[in-house]
């Protein structure tokens, strides 16, 4: 197992898409457990789901001393070049992205925005954050995706897997931010780690995820549609299982060191955060209907079967996600654990009360 090299106390750390699910609920842990740390928010605020649930995401964070937040696109590099100039983060965590596989296909545009010239300018300030000698960045973490491995048939997917076969838009931004990083870290021997999230869920949820969606289609006696006939599985990685693996690759950069060559071998990783355990579709609608009718979202007599309709697969998605997160069991002896149910059931009481 690696030995941390990182200590979080008292850093400054920067974390974009800080409104989102992922840099909110992570932010919340960086300020609960490192209380004389202090944490640069940025983010966009923008429209691509209800605005009003960022908001309250932010209220929470509203109380901590050391939470600073700052109304910015990444895709500015003017605002980008303020922030590491005002605050000089030593830790940057960047999870601000344009997400949805389908959105992709029909809003091109703004997946070339936020994940590609974003992701830019990201990597352009760490670079010159050892301008005149100073220290620097010591680690960049960013949002990598499932969604890299694209149609590989090969199951469960590893980050030796090849990845040159995206399957929609997103997908490509995702693998082109690995290759940025690489070639930064390679360049300018920036630390940088890659995380391939795996199909995240929990209260407070992003309204898009089918979790989500789904249960809002429910309460409001619409049919939800079943993708590919039901026959697909997802990787469900709970909320806090990515949060715990976030942190902990927070705390350990790749080490520097220099090749043969007398040049920087690249310090870069890159890893899956999944639960290991894929889920059939069917079956995770079931378990969501139980655990809505046990919160009492929905009341014990929902017709179910005369609300759900099974339609073929979707442009842009594939029948199976599966995480080989042995690596990361390895270096950091951490491997998300929570069960389905356990997540959905946490799910179903936050909704009961988001409905108010």
């Amino acid at each position: 197992m690696l030995i941390d090299n990182i200590n979080l106390n008292s850093r400054t750390i920067l974390v974009t898409g800080v409104a989102g699910f992922i840099g909110n609920s992570l932010t919340h842990r960086l300020l609960t457990d490192y209380p004389d740390t202090r944490v640069i928010g940025i983010d966009n605020m923008n429209s691509y789901y209800d605005v009003r649930i960022k908001e309250e995401r932010l209220k929470g964070l509203s109380s901590f001393p050391g939470f600073i937040f700052i109304k910015g696109d990444i895709a500015d590099k003017d605002c980008i070049k303020r922030a590491f100039t005002e605050y000089t983060p030593s830790v940057v965590v960047n999870l601000a992205a344009q997400a949805g596989v389908r959105y992709s296909i029909t809003n091109p545009d703004a997946y070339i925005e936020s994940n590609l010239i974003g992701f830019y300018n990201i990597l352009e300030a760490c670079r010159h954050s050892y301008d005149n000698g100073r220290d620097g960045v010591t680690h960049l973490v960013y949002a990598s995706s499932s969604s890299v491995y694209g149609s590989n048939t090969k199951v469960p997917y590893s980050t030796d897997d090849n990845v040159d076969n995206p399957v929609s838009l997103y997908a490509a931004t995702k693998k082109s931010n690995e290759l940025m990083a690489h070639a930064y870290s390679k360049l300018y021997n920036i630390p940088s780690t890659g995380l391939r999230f795996f199909t995240v869920y929990g209260p407070a949820g992003r309204p898009d995820m089918a979790y989500f969606g789904f249960t809002d289609k429910l309460v409001a006696g619409k049919t939800i549609q079943i993708f590919n006939y039901g026959d697909c599985k997802r990787d469900f990685t709970y909320i806090d299982d990515i949060v715990e693996g976030i942190v902990r690759v927070m705390r350990h950069a790749p080490e520097k060191r220099n090749g043969e060559d007398g040049l920087p071998v690249p310090p870069y990783k890159v890893y899956n955060i999944g639960n290991s355990h894929p889920e059939n579709l069917l079956e995770f609608v079931r378990i969501l209907q139980e655990e809505l009718v046990s919160a009492g979202v929905l009341p014990a007599d929902y017709d179910f079967e005369a609300h759900t309709e099974l339609v073929p697969m979707q442009p842009g998605d594939v029948p199976v996600t599966y995480a080989d997160t042995t690596p990361l069991e390895l270096d950091f002896g951490f491997k998300p654990s929570t069960p389905l149910r356990d997540g959905l059931r946490k799910f179903a009481r936050w909704y009961k009360e988001y409905r108010k």
